[in-house]
């Protein structure tokens, strides 16, 4: 067996590259993750362009990471050698901090970040909290479970944990990374999905997704379109527009709510009180989740044949697909993947 593995690592701000590193060890309540595919996030630009809080370098990024169990520390239980599991961004909790004592292991004021604040999974190998795991569903296919782990997690849990009713009216913002996901799982909650994306051509693609009307922002007000419809009882925005989620609270129906699932963009949301105060209507955002979350994300998806929409780069070209994914050029989701 081989001691060194290869991972990609930020070593300033924007700065990609390969290295070989030394295989180490996991520490108490760790194991060792033979890493078979990660999912390219925009997210990941906290670590390769430097903003995270406090980041350090060199950091190897990535969060949306599957592979096999190849070696346990001391004081993990429940996972055996060679079992397939994910990470995802949070890369697990501390278990003392009042949040985790409150059992709310998502705002752990300790999280380890999987990518920021430890090394992540833009590597063959990746050291990983046993608190932070997720079981993988033998059906699904590592490429196809990456992107589940952060884009599919954070859409499911914003969809499942809303005040939506399966028969309401709900809209996605964005059919794009995070969208396309959106669209999918709420159809197969049993949502009336309403699509909103600018532009005619992507309604062929939201339709196929399972979305029963689409709104072409460019070319209608969205406002009026879903009051059209009703109003709508939850908005999901998913594009990484903070402007262009603004005007979406106009097409609540009365104690709608809108859910902020992306961010982005150099003009942050502006919110017009009156629809708030009038019809009780709400804002709140969502984070992807916790390992169990992510379990029920993955589980979900694979009884519905939910897949996201994926693009495979060798682990060597993760610059190249970090690139492309930052100018939007990736359709929908690039996952890295080791051995090529």
């Amino acid at each position: 067996m081989s001691r060194t593995y290869k991972a990609v690592q930020v070593t300033q701000p924007g700065k990609l590259e390969v290295v070989e590193r030394s295989i180490i060890k996991p520490d108490f309540g760790q194991v060792r993750i033979r890493v078979e595919a990660c999912g390219v996030c925009h997210t990941d630009a906290l670590t390769v362009e430097g903003g995270f809080p406090g980041l350090t370098f060199p950091r190897v990024p990535g969060h949306e990471v599957i592979g096999k169990i190849e070696a346990i520390g001391p004081g993990v239980q429940g996972w055996k050698e060679g079992q397939r599991v994910g990470v995802g961004f949070m890369g697990g909790h501390c278990g003392y901090c009042p949040s985790c004592r409150r059992g709310d292991f998502v705002n752990c004021q300790n999280q380890p970040v999987s990518g920021t604040s430890t090394d992540g999974g833009y590597a063959e190998m990746m050291i990983a909290q046993a608190s932070g795991l997720a079981a993988i569903p033998d059906i699904l296919l590592p490429t196809e479970a990456a992107p589940l782990l952060c884009a599919g997690l954070t859409t499911f849990n914003g969809l499942r944990n809303s005040n939506a009713r399966p028969g309401e009216l709900v809209a996605i913002q964005g059919v794009g990374g995070l969208g396309h996901l959106g669209i999918q799982f709420a159809r197969r909650m049993g949502f009336q999905v309403a699509a909103i994306a600018r532009g005619p051509e992507k309604e062929s693609l939201a339709k196929e997704l399972g979305a029963h009307h689409y709104i072409d922002s460019n070319a209608q007000d969205q406002v009026a379109a879903l009051q059209a419809l009703g109003g709508a009882r939850l908005i999901l925005a998913t594009a990484a527009n903070s402007k262009a989620m603004s005007p979406l609270l106009g097409g609540l129906a009365p104690r709608g709510q809108l859910i902020v699932a992306g961010a982005g963009g150099d003009e942050p949301m502006s919110v017009n009180p009156v629809p708030l105060l009038f019809g009780m209507r709400s804002i709140a955002g969502t984070m992807t989740g916790s390992s169990l979350d992510a379990e029920e994300t993955l589980s979900f998806s694979s009884l519905q044949n939910i897949r996201p929409m994926i693009e495979t780069v060798p682990l060597t070209k993760a610059a190249e697909a970090y690139g492309r994914m930052m100018r939007n050029e990736a359709r929908f989701r690039i996952v890295l993947v080791t051995g090529q």
